[in-house]
């Protein structure tokens, strides 16, 4: 994680003895939750190594918000404005043996209030976290469950056999036995 700040901008040393100092390594097995609705909402977390997902839960079905396959800051929803830390709406899983930092809220506060870098890193970090959040809206309203995955594979250049169907059929909005239809025909068209 310290090497994914200093790559957004040169960190001092007092910025990472902080980090040192309050954030906690987490190893999370494969179908843990990291967080549900019935946990406080303090921390944002950073994969070093695994597979997440984000989900709600709607009438007891699962929808697949968001997927991450490391390197990058994860967390749920939260309103910038609430002062008082609220359970999270969200669901965070691990789909693999995976590899977290968790930075306390608490944390991040004190290091903008402490370290200037923290605001570079911060609205780069949004930046990214935007981009990503415009792309999955896109990807949402694609009207063609075809064109969606097609989408999908060319926004994702990972392997996305690592990611469960179930949870790339609900993360694209189509049942499971229409996204296996579309992977058979794509399959097929390549031969």
């Amino acid at each position: 994680m310290l090497n994914y700040f200093s790559g957004l901008i040169p960190i001092s040393a007092g910025f990472i003895h902080e980090i040192e100092k309050e954030s906690q390594a987490v190893l999370i097995k494969k179908n843990k939750y990291i967080l549900s609705p019935i946990d406080s909402n303090k921390c944002v977390y950073f994969v070093v190594t695994g597979l997440v997902r984000g989900f709600v839960k709607d009438d007891h079905k699962e929808i697949t918000t968001w997927i991450s396959l490391g390197n990058e800051f994860i967390g749920a929803i939260q309103h910038p404005a609430e002062t008082i830390e609220q359970p999270s709406i969200e669901y965070l899983q691990a789909l693999e043996n995976t590899e977290l930092v968790a930075l306390p809220n608490a944390l991040i506060n004190k290091l903008y209030e402490s370290h200037q870098e923290t605001n570079v890193i911060g609205r780069k970090i949004l930046a990214l976290q935007y981009h990503a959040a415009a792309e999955r809206a896109i990807l949402a309203r694609i009207p063609s469950a075809e064109r969606r995955y097609e989408k999908f594979l060319e926004l994702n250049p990972f392997d996305v056999t690592r990611v469960p169907l179930r949870c790339v059929a609900s993360y694209l909005g189509m049942r499971l036995e229409t996204l296996s239809r579309i992977r058979s025909k794509l399959v097929k068209e390549m031969v």
